[in-house]
């Protein structure tokens, strides 16, 4: 064990992507010895001079911990691999989809190399991919969700906790059906979401994408995700995506037909207006339960939109005043639209400092709309 850390050195991470570039600069930050190495030379000599970790040779002591950051399909080869090649180490992979890995795991190894593997998913990540995009800090607060099998390895399950701790996320133990039935609500069927709305704006005018505003872009932002990546995601989570998708499908539907009853003179008995106000009233909910940044749920926070002048040095002025107020940040996302002279920031805060901050910065000559 490296002194001060909670996980052991050296640790291999084979696959230099967004999630395996991370976590190699998360871990070299926390004092860890990391070896990288992936299928590409190029991508390893650019991950070895981002600072992911030093080139994988022969000659390297054995890892203590493989971690192997590869797409579901590929994933359960390179860890039968990494157990047969490493006979002491413990051995995780970080693929978005559980179960199938570890069936792929199960046909391809013996029941005593199975023991020292267990799987694990950083729930965190950012619409660009590769290891240019690698941020040692992209885990910080975030789930890192632990996933064991029936014979794991105990010593398994509490180094991955350490290795969660120690990239700054929170470990969550799940097993895999579990953990892919959550993705599927949280994760996968968004991904759809975004991509089928995306997919609509290839057909209005330049003029109509030109009246686009905050709502689009926010429901759009992980439309830009790399197509063969999610291609074998949404295929190995195929069983837990279909009931969720089917639910989609049918309250889409439903809003079809009561838009179809609503022209003309609708019969207020059929109850169209009823099904549309529940079904936004139903997404009101749905958001009101997702947490916040410390895990609780948004109904704990406020936001707050200021209108900031487009001028150089006017955002981080307003940063820098909020942080002399004494209120912390949960939250911020920025909304400008061309030719505007101002753009509005919308500043996500604990509900009880609304108030403090509304009033000290409208003293500090700040403007504060409406929300």
């Amino acid at each position: 064990m490296t002194p001060g850390t909670l996980v052991p050195s050296p640790v291999r991470i084979i696959g230099t992507g967004l999630i395996g570039g991370s976590l190699g600069l998360a871990l070299r930050r926390a004092g860890v010895d990391v070896q990288v190495q992936d299928v590409s030379p190029g991508t390893t000599a650019l991950a070895v001079e981002l600072g992911v970790g030093e080139l994988a040779a022969e000659t390297d002591p054995d890892p203590a911990l493989v971690i192997v950051a590869a797409p579901p399909d590929v994933a359960a080869t390179l860890l039968a691999g990494a157990l047969a090649t490493w006979p002491e180490a413990i051995v995780t992979d970080v693929a978005s989809v559980k179960e199938t890995v570890l069936r792929g795991l199960a046909a391809q190894v013996p029941p005593e190399q199975l023991e020292r593997y267990v799987g694990a998913h950083p729930m965190a990540g950012r619409e660009v991919s590769g290891v240019i995009a690698a941020r040692g800090d992209l885990f910080s607060g975030r789930p890192l969700v632990v996933v064991p099998h029936p014979t794991t390895r105990p010593a398994a399950v509490s180094l991955l906790k350490g290795l969660a701790t120690e990239v700054g996320a929170v470990p969550v133990v799940m097993d895999a059906a579990a953990h892919d039935t959550a993705v599927a609500h949280v994760s996968h069927v968004p991904q759809v979401m975004s991509s089928l709305l995306a997919a609509t704006l290839l057909e209005p005018s330049e003029a109509a994408l030109g009246l686009a505003g905050q709502g689009l872009r926010d429901t759009t932002r992980i439309a830009d995700s790399d197509p063969r990546l999610w291609v074998e995601i949404l295929g190995a989570n195929a069983t837990a995506l279909a009931p969720v998708l089917a639910s989609v499908q049918e309250r889409l539907t439903a809003v079809q037909e009561a838009l179809a009853t609503l022209e003309g003179d609708p019969d207020p008995a059929i109850g169209s207006r009823r099904a549309l106000a529940e079904l936004i009233g139903d997404g009101n909910r749905g958001v009101r339960r997702i947490p916040g940044k410390h895990g609780s749920g948004t109904d704990a926070f406020a936001t707050v939109i200021v209108l900031v002048p487009d001028q150089p040095g006017e955002l981080a002025r307003l940063l820098t005043e909020i942080g002399q107020i004494g209120v912390n940040l949960e939250d911020l996302h920025l909304e400008h639209s061309l030719g505007q002279r101002v753009g509005l920031a919308h500043i996500a805060i604990d509900a009880t400092r609304e108030e403090l901050l509304i009033g000290s910065l409208t003293e500090r000559g700040w403007r504060v709309a409406e929300s």
